[in-house]
C-alpha cells in the first residue's frame, strides 16, 4: 500500500485518557512514536507517549504547532470543538473523518442517519420544550429516557420517565440542553461489535461482546455473546454497513440491543471502545492496534479469537481487588496509571482468559 507510513512516523492523539494511553502501547509496538494532545496536565496517555502538548482546544497556537508535528491525528473521544477541528485539519489528516465525529456528536443526528441506513433503532423524538416532550409521550409511550443530545457518557445526561407524570421532573434534569426521548426497547440483553476499515476500504470485525452494565457504566463484556449464527452474522454486516456509509477510517464500537424482532442499533462510538478491551488478550491484533494499523494505512488484522475472554471494568474501590487479581491464573490486568482513585472513575479493566 502506498499510504503506508512507515515506523518511526508520529502519530498524533486528541485525549490523554486510558484509550490514548493503550492506543500509544499499540502504536509503539508498530514502531510508531506518538504525541498526545490534551488540556489535562499528567493524564493517564502522557506516561506511555513520546511527547505531550497540554494545552485546551482553543489554543490555536498549540494546535498548530501539534498538527504540524505529526503525519495522522486521531482521537480517543467524540467530544472535539469543531473549531479545533478546522484548524487541525488544514494541516494534518484526521482519521476516523469529521462525518463521522459531527453524526456522533448529536444523539439525534445518529438516530437520524441510522434510520436512514434502515436499520432499526429504538423510536425517538426531538425535544425542545415540554409541549414538544408531551408530545413526543403521546406518540411513543412510557417507560421512555430523555436524553441530552450532546455531551452524555456513561449514564450521564439522562432521565428516566416511568410514565407521563415525570415529564417535567426529566425536562428539568437536562438543564435546558437540546434532548431526545427514546423509547423503551424490549431487549433480552445487549451486544456491541468492534469493527474497523481501512484507508483501503478493507474492513474487519471482532466477534461481538455481550456487555452487561451496572449504574449505567459498562462492568463486563463477555466473549463469545449469547448469539444463534445468523444474529452474528447480521451484527458484522450492519457494523460494515455503518463504516462504509461513513467511508470511516479507524476502529468503531457499534452497541446492539438483542430483540425478537432483529438487532436494534442503540449508538455507535467513533473510536476503540470499552466493550473492545477483551481483544487485547483474545486475539492476535487487538483493537488498539487494529485502529494505529487503520490511521496508518497499514493493512488490517483480521479480528480471529483464539480465546473466550470476560472483560471486566475496575472502577473506584475495586482497585483494592489488584493485589488478588494479580495472583489468579490467566487474568491479565491492565491499569491506566491514574494518580486518584474516585467514586464511578474507571480505574481499570482484566481479561480472564479461558479457552
Amino acid at each position: 500500500m502506498t499510504d503506508m507510513l512507515a515506523p518511526g512516523a508520529r502519530i498524533g492523539i486528541l485525549g490523554g485518557g486510558q484509550l490514548g494511553r493503550m492506543l500509544s502501547v499499540a502504536a509503539a509496538r508498530l514502531g510508531f512514536v506518538t504525541h498526545i494532545y490534551e488540556p489535562g496536565a499528567n493524564p493517564p496517555a502522557g506516561q506511555v507517549a513520546d511527547r505531550v502538548t497540554t494545552a485546551a482546544y482553543d489554543d490555536a497556537a498549540a494546535l498548530k504547532a501539534f498538527a504540524e508535528s505529526v503525519d495522522v491525528i486521531t482521537y480517543e473521544f467524540e467530544n472535539i470543538p469543531t473549531e479545533a477541528l478546522d484548524l487541525l485539519e488544514s494541516h494534518c489528516p484526521i482519521h476516523p473523518g469529521r462525518e463521522a465525529l459531527r453524526i456522533s456528536q448529536d444523539r439525534l443526528t445518529e438516530k437520524t442517519f441510522l434510520a436512514g441506513l434502515g436499520l432499526k433503532t429504538a423510536p425517538f423524538a426531538d425535544i425542545t420544550d415540554l409541549d414538544s416532550l408531551k408530545a413526543a409521550i403521546d406518540k411513543i409511550g412510557t417507560p421512555a429516557i430523555l436524553k441530552t443530545r450532546r455531551f452524555g457518557y456513561d449514564g450521564k445526561g439522562q432521565a428516566r420517565l416511568r410514565g407521563p407524570e415525570d415529564a417535567e421532573a426529566a425536562l428539568a434534569d437536562m438543564a435546558g440542553a437540546p434532548a431526545i426521548l427514546e423509547g423503551y426497547v424490549n431487549f433480552s440483553h445487549e451486544v456491541s461489535v468492534i469493527a474497523a476499515r481501512g484507508i483501503d476500504g478493507q474492513v474487519a470485525c471482532f466477534d461481538p461482546g455481550e456487555n452487561v452494565h451496572r449504574d449505567g457504566i459498562l462492568h463486563t463484556t463477555t466473549v463469545p455473546a449469547r448469539l444463534a449464527p445468523a444474529q452474528r452474522t447480521d451484527a458484522v454486516l450492519l457494523a460494515a454497513n455503518i463504516l462504509n456509509a461513513l467511508d470511516y477510517v479507524g476502529v468503531m464500537g457499534v452497541e446492539l440491543f438483542v430483540t425478537p424482532q432483529g438487532l436494534i442499533v442503540n449508538e455507535v462510538a467513533p473510536r476503540v471502545h470499552n466493550s473492545g478491551h477483551w481483544t487485547q488478550n483474545g486475539c492476535a491484533v487487538d483493537q488498539f492496534e487494529q485502529h494505529i494499523r487503520a490511521v496508518a494505512g497499514w493493512p488490517l488484522g483480521d479480528g480471529q479469537r483464539h480465546s473466550n475472554v470476560v472483560m471486566e471494568n475496575l472502577i473506584g474501590d475495586d482497585m483494592d481487588r489488584v493485589p488478588e487479581l494479580a495472583r489468579e491464573r490467566d487474568v491479565a490486568l491492565h491499569l491506566y496509571g491514574k494518580a486518584e482513585v474516585k467514586s464511578g472513575r474507571k480505574m481499570a479493566h482484566f481479561n480472564r482468559i479461558s479457552r
